[in-house]
């Protein structure tokens, strides 16, 4: 019986499972990056939105007026405070941006971070990339 050649077989097989492998570390270090970005932003909107209350909302509702006019974040809470709250957003030259806005019933807080980009857009897609969080404070 003549016997089969096997050379270069446990090199396949190493291929074969290391692509699997290193989709699936990559993967989950693009997930663990995402949750951390949200968490940092969900964060950043609190602080945000701390802020606004204790330095415009406040004032405003004991007086019996809308704190409609209180949509100037960045009188609130500068951007020095805002590395201090939430320093992972910071990394990389990105930078988040923050915007109030009102309505009739709330004032909304949005943090989002515009330049983030997923590492496996092949898994994921691009639905990951941008992730904002918003906080609403009641009037």
């Amino acid at each position: 019986m003549r016997k089969l050649d096997n050379r270069g077989v446990a090199a396949f097989e190493f291929v074969l499972v290391f692509t699997a492998l290193f989709t699936l570390i990559f993967a989950i270090f693009d997930v663990g990056r995402y949750a951390i970005t949200i968490q940092s932003l969900r964060t950043l909107a609190s602080a945000g939105a701390r802020a606004t209350m204790i330095r415009c909302y406040t004032p405003d509702v004991t007086n019996n007026t809308s704190p409609s006019g209180c949509i100037d974040i960045n009188t609130y809470l500068p951007v020095a405070q805002r590395q201090n709250v939430a320093p992972f957003l910071y990394f990389g030259g990105l930078t988040p941006t923050m915007t109030a806005g009102s309505s009739p019933t709330n004032l909304t807080i949005t943090a989002s971070q515009p330049g983030f980009k997923m590492l496996m857009p092949i898994v994921f897609g691009i639905k990951l990339n941008a992730p904002s969080a918003s906080t609403s404070i009641p009037f």
